[in-house]
Order: C-alpha cells, then sequence, then structure tokens
C-alpha cells in the first residue's frame, strides 16, 4: 500500500471512534446517576443530561474521528511520496 485514500480513511476513523465513544458515554452517565443518587438522594436534571451522553459522546467522537482521519491520510500520504525514493536495501 502505497497512499491511503484520504475519505476512506476518514470514515473507518470516524466509526471506530464512534464506537469507541459509547464507552465513556456509558460510564459518563452511570456515574453521573452513581454520583446524583449518592449526594442528592434523588435524581434530577443533572441525570437527564448525564444520560444524554450516551448519545451525544459518540457523535462527538465521532467527528473528531473523521477529522483526524483525514489529517492523518494527509500527513501519511506526505511521508510515503518522500520515503518511497528512498531504497532501504542496498
Amino acid at each position: 500500500m502505497k497512499t491511503l485514500k484520504i475519505f476512506s480513511f476518514a470514515k473507518f476513523q470516524a466509526v471506530l471512534l464512534g464506537c469507541l465513544g459509547i464507552i465513556p458515554g456509558i460510564l459518563y452517565s452511570f456515574g453521573g446517576t452513581i454520583y446524583d443518587i449518592v449526594t442528592t438522594g434523588s435524581v434530577n436534571f443533572g441525570t437527564l443530561l448525564a444520560y444524554l451522553a450516551l448519545i451525544m459522546m459518540p457523535i462527538y467522537f465521532a467527528v473528531f474521528g473523521f477529522i483526524l482521519g483525514i489529517l492523518q491520510a494527509i500527513i501519511y500520504n506526505l511521508f510515503v511520496r518522500k520515503l518511497i525514493d528512498i531504497d532501504f536495501y542496498e
């Protein structure tokens, strides 16, 4: 593989980080619920906002992954073009 297709790699990174974003969403939402129950004895509007993390964190991670994927593919393609001219096995 000499170069990466930029948007294909960006979509891959978006899906990968979107799936990984579920984990902190779960931790944040259930952690927020436990915190509210321990400190106030009940759940409130903050708990609802914490459960929105189940939806929003994967979206934020996916957007970040797409942008990061574009940057990674561009940097990779630039370095590969420079390194292809070098023969390491002389």
